[in-house]
């Protein structure tokens, strides 16, 4: 089993995507953020690799304006070294990639110019996945679209634009249910029709609820027969619910125990689990280390180190408690460690714990940080204590000095998120 996050990968420098507005993508502006976007891609696939992340949705924005005829740029042969050398390292490390186009790219719409921007824009996507060379088991996922006042007719539009498209993109595209429109039991009918492989997202059914009494393990055995050899190894979607937004808003971060009960009910490991939450890879890591892996507390450990100071500044009883559980070197308390985790993440900073975690880590530059630095951070401190400063500016100070004496254990901390 692979389990995996999509598009953003959080807390690593040098791995955010860059874009531009229409009037400024010039081809000398194109080809400088698509060099950077690729370089931020290997980032993030080497990040994945360290940390034994399996599955990964790469960003549709990766190449801007990559289904547009603004760009002109023949970015796949111009940067075809580059994806060729990320492609060796995702095929190595056996890894599996994904792309998913948003929302306008719709196939099933009665409208000709918006099926062919959205066949324009597969064909990109594919074209991503077809220069980073790797097999039809790396995915692009599509949803059938909108239902136009005739469901049946819109499915009909979809079944036909489907089977027009040319074999290189129908042999990647996948269909998974949605929320408002298509639920599992429509999009398996379909898939089951086409050829095409299901993919099940849990969140969405259980917004859009089938008539049908299945469990959700049901469901993903049913969907499992539509995936074939080619394919690779069926894949689903996992979310959960924010408790405090509108139905189908992704939590802030994946609630461990929640996740062990869905994993223990799928009971399947011939399965690939790409989570859809806001904290992207941190979650991915605490649903790696919490189901499968050697059982190392050495692992747990690394974890500590990034997450410490953010539990420090929101729960010091938490953070004694987490310190407390660690030092039994024989156990491996994963589950209770992100359940801590988790219970001091739901606190709001408070100016005293702020400040307890500020010192923390200032304590790393205070042996040989300036006196222009000391002064910097001592006004930041005391503007916080007085109510005229932010911990986002103290914070963003001591970020600052952590780039520049290279403070390796600082810059893979999750208290600058």
């Amino acid at each position: 089993m692979k389990i995996g996050y999509a598009c953003l990968t959080i807390g690593v420098p040098q791995t955010q995507q860059k874009s531009c507005i229409q009037k400024n993508a010039t081809e000398a502006h194109l080809k400088a953020l698509i060099a950077w976007n690729l370089s931020a891609l290997e980032h993030i696939i080497e990040y994945n690799i360290q940390n034994q992340i399996k599955l990964f949705r790469i960003s549709s924005d990766l190449i801007p304006f990559g289904s547009s005829p603004v760009n002109q740029v023949p970015w796949w042969d111009a940067f075809a070294e580059d994806f060729a050398r990320i492609g060796k390292k995702i095929r190595d490390a056996g890894m599996r990639v994904s792309m998913h186009p948003g929302q306008y790219t719709v196939i099933n719409s009665p409208r000709e110019d918006v099926v062919s921007r959205a066949k324009e824009d597969l064909r990109y996507h594919t074209t991503v996945l077809d220069c980073l060379g790797v097999d039809a088991s790396h995915k692009i996922v599509l949803h059938i679209g909108g239902v136009y006042g005739d469901k049946a007719l819109a499915i009909k539009r979809f079944e036909e634009q489907y089977l027009a498209l040319p074999t290189q993109i129908k042999r990647r595209l996948v269909i998974e249910n949605d929320d408002k429109s298509y639920g599992i039991a429509e999009v398996l009918g379909i898939g089951k029709r086409l050829g095409i492989p299901v993919v099940f997202d849990n969140l969405h059914h259980a917004i859009l609820t089938s008539a049908s009494d299945r469990s959700e393990a049901e469901w993903i055995q049913a969907c499992r027969e539509t995936w074939g050899t080619a394919d690779g190894v069926q894949k689903i979607h996992y979310a959960q619910q924010d408790p405090m937004k509108h139905p189908g808003a992704h939590a802030k971060t994946i609630r461990v125990q929640e996740f062990i009960d869905f994993h223990a009910r799928i009971a399947r490991k011939d399965l690939d689990i790409m989570l859809e939450v806001k904290d992207k890879n941190l979650s991915a890591v605490k649903c790696i280390l919490s189901t499968t892996g050697p059982q190392n507390i050495t692992r747990l450990e690394a974890e500590w180190a990034r997450y410490k100071y953010l539990v420090l500044e929101r729960a010091h009883a938490v953070y004694a408690k987490i310190r407390k559980l660690l030092k039994n070197k024989q156990e491996y308390p994963v589950i209770s460690f992100y359940h801590m985790v988790e219970l001091a993440l739901e606190n709001e900073i408070k100016l005293g714990g702020a400040i307890n975690a500020a010192q923390h880590v200032w304590g790393y530059f205070s042996a040989f940080a300036t006196e222009k630095e000391r002064a910097g951070y001592h006004q930041r401190l005391e503007k916080l204590e007085q109510g005229t400063g932010t911990v986002r500016a103290l914070k963003q100070y001591l970020w600052k000095l952590a780039v520049q004496y290279e403070q390796t254990y600082l810059l893979q901390s999750y208290y600058f998120l």
